[in-house]
């Protein structure tokens, strides 16, 4: 049977989607530092036939009994072909791709709604939109990112772009006063590319609304310090995107297994007691990412609480 999104929300807010959620919401929090996932980390996980994820995404953060989340903006949108920065198209690619653009400016708000409310009926909370515009996006895509991330309740925008395209982004982040963090990769060749601390720099003088999402395994294949970073721009950061990956750009790994300061990132939120999310990313080769995000969690929580 197909449950349109109206529907699902009304069912999810009756406490029938999601019973086990229904009565209370999970607390990720531990020992003050606050734990979350970022979604991407479940795009392997299977969709329902001709729709979006985000019910997949909700059961699988109430798996994982993890509450809050930055939100992978693909998971919300028709599932589509996606080519990287810069990638040619073929002409069915860019139909695909004018039609994504169009889903994105005629879609009503009040379907980005809808996933709130199912998000908030499963005791999960929304607190960024990672929504990645590149050279691709019209000024209007750019500026309807913004007006999605507030339907869906999320506080800040979240974006892996280009420095080139962040000074498109920044009055529509004037705009509508939005705070923008930028999320780095471990590319230290291209001066466009954010990855540097010299780049996050550059993106924090085009506006007083632009922060860093800082993902500290990038940083540390980039050979970076990132537990120094964060103690010297902590008033600048949002969010970290936690994962293990080797130095002088390696491979992503399972926890504990890379050169990631993992453990001593958490446990400088914890005694510095910073307003800085942790978030879990999954990027390794595992088993389920169900199953490898609890494996995560449980890391986390061990980190904080031995």
């Amino acid at each position: 049977m197909h449950t349109t999104r109206r529907e699902f929300a009304k069912l999810a807010l009756a406490g029938l989607a999601f019973p086990r959620m229904a009565a209370a919401a999970v607390d990720s929090t531990i020992r003050g530092v606050r734990l979350g996932v970022q979604t991407y980390s479940f795009r392997d996980l299977p969709l329902p036939a001709g729709g979006d994820a985000v019910g997949v995404v909700i059961k699988a953060m109430t798996e994982c009994d993890l509450h809050e989340c930055e939100l992978y903006a693909p998971q919300v949108e028709p599932p589509t072909t996606r080519r990287g920065r810069g990638a040619s198209r073929s002409p069915q690619e860019q139909d695909a791709r004018d039609d994504l653009r169009k889903w994105r400016l005629q879609t009503p708000l009040d379907h980005f709604q809808d996933i709130r409310k199912a998000f908030d009926a499963a005791g999960l909370s929304i607190y960024a939109f990672n929504y990645s515009p590149n050279a691709t996006y019209t000024d209007e895509e750019i500026d309807r990112g913004f007006e999605m991330t507030r339907a869906l309740g999320a506080e800040i925008i979240t974006a892996s772009t280009t420095l080139d395209v962040a000074k498109r982004i920044a009055p529509f982040a004037e705009k509508h006063r939005m705070v923008v963090a930028m999320h780095g990769h471990s590319n230290v060749k291209d001066p466009n590319e954010f990855a540097t601390p010299e780049s996050f720099a550059a993106a924090m003088k085009l506006s007083k609304y632009f922060k860093v999402n800082l993902d500290i395994g990038h940083f540390t294949a980039a050979n970076f310090d990132a537990v120094g970073y964060i103690r010297e721009h902590h008033a600048d950061i949002t969010n970290l995107h936690l994962k293990d990956r080797k130095k002088n750009q390696g491979d992503n790994v399972p926890w504990g297994k890379g050169d990631t300061p993992i453990r001593e990132v958490l446990q400088l939120l914890q005694r510095e007691r910073w307003p800085i999310r942790a978030y879990i990313e999954y990027e390794y080769d595992g088993q389920s990412p169900v199953e490898e995000v609890k494996k995560c969690f449980a890391y986390a929580k061990q980190a904080l609480t031995t």
